[in-house]
């Protein structure tokens, strides 16, 4: 018969944890590359996907968007009179069951010019059916924070500069005296059966067009 000591039991057990945790973490990362996969293959039979846009199409888009957008949110207007580039993804298309994706491109603004264009993708894993499409804007507030865009291979919503994702809450109370964030984003034309959308830990990536 074989004995321990406790703490032999202690250090063994907690290899095991460190396994399990190493293992959790694979399993993770095959889930997203799993969600992504699949939400590709969603989007290259949709009729118009929302990768496929020329650079004129997407321009017109994102600044269509945009105006709808101040249309419609008093709060999305004044943050765009003081933000220093504004990113829009006019059309970002969620597919999932079990794994999901999320994936669209984007054009960004400033001083009323297109200087750029982004592609914006994530994916996520837990029960979940569906597809549907959205759009979101990216009102960047500080010349730090547009350092950041450029200065990174993949820009990730939720590391680096401060993120508020306004709803009719936070959009009651912004004024121009209280805008202290580095980028505020608003979601917009949300529409489908999946319930939950989420820009938190989407990738952007600057892209030719």
């Amino acid at each position: 018969m074989r004995y321990e000591t406790a703490s032999a039991v202690a250090a063994r057990r907690g290899d095991s944890s460190h396994h399990e945790e190493g293992e959790m973490t694979r399993h993770e990362r095959i889930a997203k590359r799993t969600a992504l996969a699949a939400a590709l293959a969603v989007l290259a039979c949709a009729p118009r996907p929302a990768f496929a846009a020329s650079a004129r199409e997407l321009t017109l888009d994102g600044k269509a968007a945009l105006q709808s957008l101040y249309a419609t949110q008093p709060t999305a207007k004044i943050l765009g009179s003081k933000a220093k580039a504004i990113l829009v993804f006019p059309s970002i298309l969620k597919a999932g069951f079990m794994f999901g994706g999320q994936i669209g491109e984007g054009v960004r603004f400033q001083g009323g010019k297109v200087t750029g264009y982004y592609s914006s993708v994530a994916a996520s894993y837990g029960f979940q059916a569906g597809i549907q499409e959205f759009g979101y804007a990216l009102f960047f507030m500080n010349r730090s924070a547009i350092n950041q865009l450029d200065a990174t291979r993949g820009f990730e919503l939720g590391v680096g500069p401060s993120i508020v994702i306004v709803d009719e809450g936070v959009g009651k109370s912004l004024t121009t005296n209280t805008l202290t964030s580095d980028v505020y984003a608003f979601i917009f034309d949300q529409r489908g059966l999946m319930a939950g959308i989420g820009i938190q830990g989407s990738k952007i990536t600057r892209i030719d067009k």
